[in-house]
């Protein structure tokens, strides 16, 4: 009996500790569990076990808020502080009426910027047309691009509810074709119009309108990014008044507004990893630069023929827009004069000396946004050397939640395309399965080409048609959007960002200025360079042989332009790129001046006030709410202003490192300097 009972015991044991050891692991897997998918801890959580790429490295301190040298670089620019976003209807604004003239069922192509400029000039035609506007489609067919079926078309990059529910006392919208018509659609049994790039209000009302109130439905293909006319307030003074337009015109360009800057909402999930990517951006406690290279291979065939082992690719792109007249003129080009004009992207080795010179330290944080940087990361290799925290999304984002915003996809592992043999490999396989010998000697290797023809573009070397794209791809190319999205939303609450280029393939405006016209909109008031390139191209050219030990007076000459291109880059962008895209200069139209009771009388005649009339136009007072709100910060502004007249700390030398292992040069700018270089800013640049 006792030798029963002290099995029994062991039995027992045994069983508690199975069970213990279960819990355990069950605990274990519960914690991982938690630490991975709660939407709130995973940042912190993801930081403590370091599992991304970028480490910060600091090293010089990080001035004082309320010190001139930190208002210089990071600090909001004076003359636009009063200037706030508005985009309200004013006066009587008519609710979308019930009774419309038919369907306006839109497919848009392009890339992000042409998706995101065209969208509000659909609607505004929408109004325009007194249609009932289909969700846009934006991702025609799903699985032939291996794209998950999770989010489809609209949705794949907005979010829909947002979009119909911001838009609701503007325009009729609902998100499918009734089924009858969807059957037509099929058939293609419904006119299509092919809609030109930037076409007229008169357009649609004399082509467009009279085909929809016969057929109740049209379908408009967009696909240069924009279908309507940037400036359509004087496109619309031309147009013969009829009893669809109203009166007060400058509602279409408001409304344009609120379709950028209020109903597009990037989906859910894309939303929370770009807070998250800024957040953990923010994480250091310090404010940091956001950069747009620029640099795809259509902007580069447009404009110039950079001599490097990319020069092919880029031939190739120019002959294809010239064969089809998208550009004119021959396939070779004098890039070097393109580039002293000003019609070149600035290089990300030259925006890095611009910055440098200006006086951010070596160890400030830079953002490199963009979908591609045409050339690949040896391309960004100067900016690197320079500065020591240059990281893009990568660095601050895993791969599964990169798979999450994707959605279920399929595995296209075994998809890829099969290399096709060479000429020679043909040519030695026939020789030795050419019969009995004696017979002829193998041919002779081929000769070494001049260029690389390894890797996704070795097409060039061998045919003068571009290949159909893979279903990888395509989903890559899909992708992009995505990762764009993410980039725009950092880069619009960036406390600096500078553009390489504002131009795309087709001349249009690109991604950064979407970006500088959210930002001109959202918070006027924030660092946005706007570089002449013509200028800094001539100020490089100036000191080339000494680029990195630059003199003084060089330094000065770099900080004024760039300086100054904080307000004269509004002028150059109110004159050419508005008329071609409004969002990338939505003023005055969408904004208001706050009215602040210190000033005096005799600062509406200053220089300063006198530029920004050039720069924006006639803008309109905002309400008396939105001066309420100022008179209560006024007290504050004036000490801000007292403190920014003394800079004797903000010259900083162009590459100076804390352990003296950078080149260094230029010298100290004295204390009398320094206050008239910040007198300067305080002026505008005048």
């Amino acid at each position: 009996m006792k030798g029963e009972g002290k099995m029994l015991f062991k039995s027992k044991m045994k069983w508690v500790g199975l069970v213990g050891l279960i819990l355990s692991i069950f605990s274990i897997l519960v914690h991982l569990f938690l630490a991975r998918f709660t939407e709130d801890g995973v940042s912190d959580y993801q930081s403590s076990i370091t599992i991304f790429s970028w480490r910060p490295i600091y090293e010089t301190l990080d001035p004082s808020r309320t010190s001139p040298l930190y208002r210089r670089l990071w600090g909001p620019v004076k003359p636009l502080e009063s200037l706030h976003p508005d985009a309200s209807p004013r006066g009587y604004y008519a609710d979308p009426s019930l009774q419309t003239n038919g369907f306006l069922f839109v497919r848009i192509q392009g890339g992000f910027h042409e998706i995101r400029n065209s969208v509000p000039d659909v609607v505004v035609v929408a109004r325009l047309l007194n249609a009932t506007l289909v969700i846009p489609e934006i991702q025609s067919t799903t699985s032939s691009k291996g794209i998950s079926s999770q989010f489809k078309s609209f949705a794949y990059l907005y979010n829909e509810d947002q979009f119909m529910a911001a838009l609701a006392k503007d325009i009729n919208i609902v998100k499918t074709l009734p089924k009858n018509l969807k059957g037509a659609r099929r058939k293609k049994e419904i006119p299509v119009f092919r809609v030109p790039y930037a076409a007229s209000p008169y357009y649609y009302l004399h082509h467009v309108l009279p085909v929809l109130t016969k057929h109740s439905v049209v379908e408009l293909v967009v696909s240069d990014g924009g279908c309507l006319q940037g400036d359509c307030l004087i496109m619309l003074y031309m147009v013969d008044f009829q009893a669809t337009l109203p009166l007060h015109l400058e509602e279409y360009q408001r409304l344009r507004c609120r379709v950028a800057f209020h109903a597009l909402r990037f989906r859910q999930e894309v939303q929370e990893l770009a807070t998250k990517v800024l957040h953990r951006l923010r994480a250091p406690g310090r404010p940091f630069i956001a950069f747009d290279p620029g640099m795809t291979r259509d902007a580069l065939a447009y404009f110039a023929l950079p001599k490097d082992v990319h020069t092919e690719l880029i031939q190739h792109k120019r002959s294809w827009m010239i064969k089809r007249r998208i550009v004119k003129g021959k396939l070779s080009v004098n890039s070097e004069e393109l580039r002293l004009n000003g019609s070149c992207p600035l290089m990300p080795e030259e925006v890095g000396i611009l910055l440098r010179a200006y006086g951010y330290t070596w160890d400030t944080t830079i953002y490199v946004s963009g979908g591609e940087v045409f050339g690949g990361q040896r391309t960004l290799i100067p900016l690197h050397a320079m500065f020591e925290n240059v990281i893009d999304r990568t660095s601050l984002s895993t791969g599964w939640e990169l798979s999450r915003i994707y959605g279920r996809e399929d595995n296209l592992n075994g998809n890829y395309p099969v290399t096709p043999p060479s000429v020679e490999e043909v040519k030695v396989e026939a020789w030795k399965t050419a019969g009995p010998r004696p017979r002829p000697l193998p041919p002779p290797p081929a000769r070494p080409k001049s260029y690389n023809i390894e890797g996704w573009w070795g097409w060039v070397a061998e045919s003068d048609n571009e290949p159909e794209s893979t279903v990888i791809e395509l989903r890559t190319n899909a992708h992009k959007l995505l990762w764009e999205a993410i980039d725009y939303v950092i880069c619009v609450e960036a406390d600096v960002f500078i553009p390489g280029f504002d131009r795309d393939g087709k001349g249009h405006p690109n991604f950064a200025s979407l970006v500088m016209g959210h930002r001109l909109y959202q918070l006027a008031a924030s660092k946005t360079y706007r570089p002449d390139r013509r200028e800094v191209v001539k100020l490089l050219e100036e000191t080339r042989d000494h680029l990195y030990q630059a003199n003084h007076t060089w330094l000065m000459s770099i900080r004024k332009q760039l300086r100054r291109s904080l307000l004269d880059g509004l002028t150059e962008a109110s004159t050419r790129s508005k008329p071609l895209s409004f969002l990338s200069h939505p003023v005055p139209e969408c904004s208001c001046l706050r009215h602040d009771p210190n000033e005096t009388s005799r600062n509406a005649s200053s220089p300063v006030n006198s530029q920004l009339d050039s720069a924006l136009g006639t803008v309109q007072h905002c309400p008396v709410w939105m001066d309420n709100e100022i008179i209560s910060r006024s007290k504050d502004k004036e000490n801000e202003e007292d403190l920014d007249e003394d800079d004797s700390s903000a010259s900083g030398l162009f590459f100076r490192h804390s352990g003296g292992n950078h080149e260094t040069g230029g010298g100290e700018i004295n204390k009398e300097e320094a206050q008239l270089e910040d007198q300067d800013e305080l002026e505008g640049g005048e």
